[in-house]
């Protein structure tokens, strides 16, 4: 064998190996199910949002459960405060817990979004296609993730609340933080043995209010601007940045007060000077007693950074979750409801 014939088969070997590597992965993604792609776009796209925006969230919950020492605060000053007592760490504290519930949380989001849509157009044909499917569809996949997370973004709470302060003699306070619990498993465990399943999930009422409307309007308003833009520019990141943006601006914008009664419920079993015991029964009693107590403008706590916060995270998500639909090779969604439909 002369050596250009040992160059061509070394070539064609390497080549073969090669393709046969590309074939398998190939082969691979290909025969996963359409709802496990989904599954794990989904996860993968809610955990870089969530960690993108987490000094953001420990700001905002800060603010919205009024927690001593940044009651009076605005977010730069409360960021300033945090940075001072716990350092840049400190902005991640509850970060573990909020991204262990936002994985399967998203994932579970962005799946049954997927498929109660897929469902509705295929079993009830008579409400046409558009958006408005896509309002329903959202609204319902958001009760669904929300009921079987919500544990976790309980831990998730009470982990970033852990501030207090401590008074002396001369009235001054110091800042400090109390380690009432050590991690998730902790908190999960604490509140199971205080008060059973029904602790685990108290708050959820606000939860599922505020959820339903903004989940829906969220994929609404998103799909709704993508309707509007040509298709040569569907793929464009910016495109999906901007709409993801001002889909969870207006979405959070209605639902806001209910979020701010859903983490005064989550804490208010927690040693506080300002909450002490005080629970609120459902989520009108929690506005009522709010305004009453504290001021309509506590309804609208943290707004501000939330703004700062969901612009970033809403459209990281959106464009993180159509980016891994791609590369996962997810079917169209005219291909996916075919499918179902054959199946």
């Amino acid at each position: 064998m002369n050596p250009s014939q040992g160059s061509t088969l070394s070539a064609n070997v390497a080549g073969f190996v090669d393709g046969s590597s590309a074939k398998r992965e190939v082969s691979y993604i290909d025969n996963l199910p359409v709802y496990v792609k989904e599954l794990i776009a989904g996860g993968a796209a809610g955990a870089f949002a969530k960690t993108a925006v987490a000094p953001l969230e420990r700001t905002k919950i800060l603010l919205q459960t009024r927690t001593e020492g940044f009651r009076s605060l605005g977010v730069f000053q409360s960021m300033k405060r945090v940075v001072k007592h716990e350092g840049v760490r400190g902005f991640y504290k509850g970060n573990g817990a909020s991204v262990a519930r936002i994985i399967p949380y998203a994932a579970l989001h962005f799946m049954t979004y997927e498929q109660y849509r897929c469902w509705i157009l295929n079993n009830y044909p008579s409400l046409g296609t558009g958006p408005h499917i896509d309002l329903l569809a959202g609204s319902v996949a958001g009760g669904t993730a929300v009921l079987c997370t919500y544990p976790l973004d309980l831990a998730r709470t009470k982990l970033a609340y852990q501030i207090t302060d401590t008074r002396t003699r001369s009235g001054l306070g110091s800042y400090h933080t109390r380690p009432v619990y050590n991690g998730i498993k902790d908190v999960l465990t604490s509140v199971y043995k205080a008060g059973g399943v029904r602790a685990l999930y108290r708050g959820v009422g606000p939860t599922l209010t505020g959820i339903l409307p903004y989940a829906g309007l969220k994929f609404y308003i998103y799909e709704k601007l993508k309707s509007h833009v040509p298709e040569e520019h569907q793929r464009s990141i910016v495109m999906r940045l901007s709409c993801g943006a001002l889909a969870g601006l207006l979405g959070q914008t209605f639902t806001y007060p209910l979020d701010v009664v859903r983490r005064q419920m989550q804490v208010g079993d927690m040693p506080s000077s300002l909450h002490g015991q005080v629970r609120f029964r459902n989520s009108i009693e929690g506005l009522t007693m709010i305004v009453r107590n504290q001021g309509w403008r506590q309804l609208f706590a943290g707004l501000s950074i939330n703004y700062i916060k969901i612009v970033p995270s809403v459209a990281i998500g959106f464009t993180a979750y159509d980016s891994m639909k791609l590369w996962l090779r997810i079917p169209p969604r005219q291909k996916t409801q075919s499918i179902s439909s054959a199946a």
